[in-house]
């Protein structure tokens, strides 16, 4: 009886998920159409009051995205008065939507890896996951991973998908 061989074991490849990087906290998006009078404007006065009786403490840890979904001309000074409240609390602050924090999120958490600890090496970018990872995320690795990894590959080490190779010198 011939012994089995794991040549994945052996290929020395390295494989990164990017699900590893997932933000487990809270998404929140918060709509300034709330604030809005009649749905179309934003009253100064009555806003400046609103951020002073409101509980920002109920932010706390999460991540939060602000944005406005009604047709509505918002002061630039209002979405900066939200982040000032919400800063204390929130785990991180975003303009836009959820896809955008979600990108927000990825892209802080690929930012404090060393990329140059991947110089020379065989990468499989792990393509499934149980959370849906943007595919901002895998365009940003892929670029940071590309000037060290001697190979990126997508998909799963027993079956992948070449997608750069470092041309021989």
């Amino acid at each position: 009886m011939e012994d089995i061989i794991n040549r994945v074991a052996k290929s020395g490849l390295i494989s990164l998920d990017l699900e590893d990087f997932y933000h487990t906290g809270e998404r929140v998006l918060y709509d300034l159409k709330d604030n809005l009078f009649m749905g179309l404007i934003l009253k100064e006065k009555d806003f400046r009051e609103f951020l002073k009786s409101h509980d920002w403490t109920n932010y706390k840890g999460k991540n939060v995205a602000i944005t406005c979904t009604e047709d509505a001309v918002i002061p630039t000074w209002a979405y900066m008065l939200l982040a000032i409240q919400l800063e204390p609390y929130a785990n991180l602050i975003v303009f836009g939507n959820l896809q955008d924090l979600e990108q927000k999120l990825y892209d802080e958490a690929l930012s404090k890896i060393n990329f140059e600890s991947f110089s020379g090496a065989k990468v499989v970018v792990k393509g499934c996951s149980k959370v849906a990872v943007p595919t901002t995320a895998y365009v940003e690795v892929t670029r940071r991973l590309r000037p060290y990894a001697q190979s990126i590959m997508f998909g799963e080490p027993c079956s992948t998908v070449p997608l750069y190779k470092k041309p021989k010198e």
